[in-house]
């Protein structure tokens, strides 16, 4: 579980990054849960837009790839979600202490 400290340090080095998954008209299915799993093994930390046209809104498809992903939410803003797990291989986000 991150500390509000742990979320604003993740989001500051969220901030100047571009979304690179799309939840779009089919929502999120065991496909795209896979790789944002890789994603996440592989930077840690990682975004992931909600398109307009999408039967989930933002708040329910962070659920669906919470549950599959197990990783932890770090901010829903607007249709955009920011995700961060820790890598077990290439660990290179340092998070302050609580």
């Amino acid at each position: 579980m991150l500390t509000g400290k742990q979320k604003r340090y993740l989001r500051s080095l969220a901030h100047h990054l571009d979304p690179i998954f799309q939840v779009g008209k089919g929502g999120v299915n065991e496909n795209m849960i896979n790789q944002i799993n890789d994603a996440l093994e592989a930077r840690e930390l990682i975004k992931v837009s909600v398109l307009k046209n999408s039967l989930q809104d933002p708040d329910e498809a962070a659920e669906a790839i919470l549950k599959g992903t197990k990783a932890e939410l770090v901010q829903i803003i607007g249709h955009t979600i920011v995700l961060y797990k820790e890598s077990k291989e290439n660990k290179t986000i340092e998070l302050p202490r609580s």
